[in-house]
């Protein structure tokens, strides 16, 4: 299990996750193909989408082209 980020819960962290999770659930792909597909373990995918972890800006790049939906629209949706 990854090691909880020191600013878990923040809530700009939590509707990022929101979001992703949003378009995941939105297309039909599981938590585990998108973890696949961007190259990102699942677990640690997992702690993003519950605002857990504070991901860098390579592994939000890689989300959303794994959900081939452009990263702003996933921050315009957090509304970040």
């Amino acid at each position: 299990m990854p090691i909880s980020s020191p600013n878990a819960q923040e809530p700009a962290l939590i509707a990022f996750g929101r979001a992703v999770r949003a378009e995941r659930t939105g297309q039909g792909v599981s938590q585990e193909e998108l973890a696949l597909r961007s190259g990102i373990d699942r677990s640690y995918l997992g702690a993003i989408e519950r605002g857990e972890q504070n991901a860098g800006l390579l592994h939000l790049v890689r989300i959303a082209a794994a959900l081939d939906t452009p990263l702003a629209k996933i921050l315009a949706h957090a509304g970040l």
